[in-house]
């Protein structure tokens, strides 16, 4: 198996146990034979596409393709938004699930 998938079956198995769910349960819950899953975050099979992202979504978990570039960033917000505040003694920078829109400021040259 790939480096990089075993990283991502590490990190859906991570976040399985954060919600407090065994494998028996979670595999219940999304339909799956325990033993399939178990192969599947031991790195034993590749799950298909469309599994990966049950499997995801089921953790409250998006799959993204991002651009080389930005990865740096995305993790540090990711690293930011996961981290307890307490951790760190930050509040957190923003609030993904209450973001709107900017104002625009308004535009100095009109003055009417």
């Amino acid at each position: 198996m790939l480096y990089a998938i075993k990283e991502l079956m590490d990190q859906l198995k991570a976040a399985r146990k954060n919600k407090g769910m065994s494998q028996r349960a979670f595999a219940r819950a999304i339909g799956m034979p325990q033993s399939r899953l178990s192969k599947i975050e031991n790195g034993r099979i590749d799950p298909r596409t469309s599994s990966l992202l049950e499997l995801a979504r089921l953790l409250d978990l998006e799959l993204m393709l991002i651009p080389r570039q930005a990865v740096p960033a995305v993790s540090t917000l990711v690293r930011q938004i996961t981290r307890p505040s307490h951790e760190t003694g930050e509040t957190a920078m923003y609030d993904l699930d209450n973001l709107e829109p900017n104002e625009e400021e308004p535009d100095e040259k009109d003055n009417d």
